[in-house]
């Protein structure tokens, strides 16, 4: 049967905007081989933590129909694609997914389809990348005969603030009535839809928002170690630098920045797309600060183990928290397991708890797991909180832990060391 769309690749933008689609109604088919069989017996995808397995099972209810026949992309109005871009191992965003997608999405493309990009993606990349594949594939041409934009992901899984619906978003086409047709789509599933000039205009919003988040992230990890080596409690400046009502938004130090949201350095944009300079310098330098902050961590740890008397060679380490966000299941980027390699590096042995990962493996090895979380830290040499989920009881974690070590500010005011 026809549907009025499909979602071509389900990870962590793709499965939300699904789940909105089902919910408002609309016929969604999903095309992703790899996750095909397990979504259709009501099975999330590995390290996916933005729905649940009872979210997944109201879509299928709801007609959401996963498929692994891509001749069924023909028969849509509407195709996004969320094809993951992960960072290869150049530092540049591999985008080879999207273009396989384009592919196989061009070999059966309709004239009237609507086609958006929601990938995190390079300035360019709809315009030089996706448009020519679409239109080679197809014979056909964008902003004549079919319609082509861009919209950047805008998600914040987990939360219980902002959802698909009162999170506006943001729309650029080829052409304004490529505009208006996904801003059409998108009306359907959001309360505010905010136009964009152009798809290289909506691409570098992604670009300016992702990389917001890490360099003011980055400020405040160079602020933390400011204020430890000053003696000053950071986490008390945050709470009287935040009333300002004007200039200043509180960002919060931690153990690294995970996520899916890949900062974008100038340095890696494609050589077509650079300026001269390289303006966005501070990019890179936050990269930097950010990547530093697991070996920080594990410092201050060792430092910690050493005035106890006791070294990091041989001590208990339980980790708490493995995934990048509190409670989530996804792991994305998470610096835990970058702490976990460093401490075993040191000869340190290692645990974990996490309610959302049942298993976890570093260096290609299982980590064991602890059964119960507080009689492990009241085991443990040392006890690294690395992310607070809400089923963790603080106050008893603090009074069961031999010593603590909180890198997000969790715990009670002088109750353990914080970053």
């Amino acid at each position: 049967m026809p549907a009025d769309l499909a979602v071509i690749g389900l990870g962590h933008l793709g499965l939300p905007l699904a789940q909105a689609a089902v919910a408002s109604g609309i016929e969604t088919i999903a095309y992703d081989p790899r996750h095909t069989a397990d979504l259709a017996a009501g099975r999330l995808p590995a390290d996916e933590g933005a729905l649940t397995a009872a979210d997944l099972r109201r879509m299928l209810a709801g007609g959401f129909r996963p498929t692994s026949n891509p001749a069924e992309l023909g028969r849509v109005r509407t195709a996004v694609i969320c094809a993951p871009t992960p960072l290869g191992a150049d530092g540049a965003l591999d985008l080879s997914q999207v273009a396989d997608a384009a592919r196989e999405l061009a070999a059966r493309l309709r004239p009237h389809t609507t086609v958006i990009l929601e990938s995190p993606a390079y300035p360019g990349t709809t315009d030089e990348l996706l448009r020519p594949l679409l239109e080679k594939g197809s014979g056909l041409r964008a902003g004549r005969d079919f319609h082509l934009a861009y919209s950047p992901g805008r998600l914040d899984p987990g939360s219980r603030t902002h959802g698909y619906a009162n999170t506006p978003k943001v729309i650029g086409g080829l052409t304004p009535a490529c505009t208006e047709s996904a801003a059409a789509f998108y009306g359907r599933l959001t309360d505010k839809v905010v136009r964009a000039r152009g798809p290289r205009e909506a691409e570098t919003v992604q670009l300016l928002e992702t990389n917001y988040r890490h360099v003011n992230i980055a400020l405040v990890n160079e602020m933390a170690v400011l204020c430890h080596d000053l003696g000053v409690d950071l986490w008390d400046v945050i709470r009287c630098a935040e009333t300002k009502p004007f200039g200043f938004q509180a960002f919060r130090p931690g153990p690294g920045v995970g996520g899916h949201g890949i900062p974008l350095d100038p340095n890696y944009l494609p050589h077509h797309s650079r300026t001269p300079g390289h303006p966005l310098r501070m990019v890179g330098l936050a990269q930097e600060i950010n990547h530093r902050m697991p070996q920080y961590v594990i410092q201050r740890a060792a430092t910690l183990l050493n005035e106890h008397g006791k070294s990091a060679r041989a001590a208990r380490v339980l980790l708490l928290g493995v995934t990048y966000k509190p409670d989530l299941a996804g792991r994305q980027g998470s610096p835990a397991n970058e702490i976990a390699t460093r401490l075993m590096e040191l000869g340190a042995a290692i645990s974990y708890h996490d309610p959302y990962v049942p298993h976890w493996n570093v260096l290609g090895h299982p980590v064991p797991r602890a059964d119960s979380l507080y009689e492990a830290a009241a085991d443990a040499d040392l006890t690294i909180l690395l992310q607070p989920h809400r089923t963790y009881d603080l106050q008893s974690l603090t009074v069961k832990a031999q010593l603590l070590l909180d890198t997000r500010g969790a715990t009670p005011v002088g109750a353990a060391h914080r970053l």
